[in-house]
């Protein structure tokens, strides 16, 4: 398992994100109004809207272009659309760091 670090937690605002580019795949950090860390492959299945630039609500982000509800916890696309989209595990250390956690197949799909 490779750790890449992204940002520092006070680096992404609350409902906000920070995007990052890893192996040729766009990968957006949500920050959740808890705190909670989210990180999905900044590109929605329907026209490639990308994920950072729309809003967050709960845990969801909607596309900035056809509204589509993504699911930041497992990247399901929300009903009625269809689709999904990559997640990737987030850790934060002691020193507020933020880590992607990719093993060498994770942006292989």
């Amino acid at each position: 398992m490779e750790r890449i670090m992204v940002a520092r937690v006070s680096d992404i605002p609350a409902l906000r994100s920070r995007t990052v580019k890893v192996a040729g795949t766009e990968i957006a950090v949500f920050k959740l109004s808890s705190g909670e860390l989210h990180a999905i492959e900044n590109r929605c299945p329907h026209k490639n809207g990308k994920l950072s630039e729309g809003i967050v609500c709960d845990h969801h982000v909607f596309c900035p272009l056809h509204d589509w509800k993504i699911n930041m916890k497992d990247g399901l696309v929300q009903a009625p659309d269809e689709g999904c989209v990559m997640t990737f595990p987030v850790e934060v250390d002691a020193e507020g760091k933020v880590f992607l956690l990719l093993n060498k197949d994770s942006l292989s799909a």
